[in-house]
């Protein structure tokens, strides 16, 4: 007969290695969420290379404006990003995944100088990322600024 001091040990030990050995898993939509924000933190500091590893040869931007630009395009931008701003924050993200292709939205503010007087910028974007070789790739990324009523 076994005793129940048997019984709780064994339990135990076969509870304890399940839940010490796992490690933290990351969902899509977290990983694209921190991509966005690393993409950002590059573009702060001009790091062209990081860029440049996320966006898809085929990318295709369509900025505030109307334009369209590149991958050579945008990483062109990014090289030569000087504005100063005082605060840049990325919030309200929502993102979709769709097997092997995902949207991400979210709203882009920053605040800076503007003609000397301290400017508020509010931009919403929706990019585009396929998975390809298990890493997410960035096809399409388009802007719109918001207008102040």
């Amino acid at each position: 007969m076994v005793s129940r001091l048997a019984i709780l040990v064994l339990v135990l030990l076969s509870v304890v290695p399940a839940s010490a050995g796992q490690l933290a898993v990351t969902s899509d939509q977290e990983t694209l969420i921190q991509l966005e924000r690393d993409w950002v933190a590059a573009l702060q500091r001009n790091d062209v290379t990081f860029i440049e590893s996320i966006l898809a040869e085929e990318f295709v931007a369509t900025y505030g404006d109307g334009a369209r630009g590149d991958k050579k395009r945008e990483l062109q931008l990014v090289a030569e990003f000087n504005q100063q701003v005082d605060k840049w924050t990325v919030d309200e993200f929502s993102v979709k995944v769709f097997r092997d292709t995902a949207v991400v939205w979210f709203t882009q503010r920053l605040v800076g100088p503007v003609q000397g007087k301290p400017t508020e910028i509010v931009s919403r974007y929706m990019d585009v990322f396929v998975m390809r070789d298990g890493k997410w790739l960035c096809v399409a990324s388009q802007s719109t600024r918001v207008t102040q009523k």
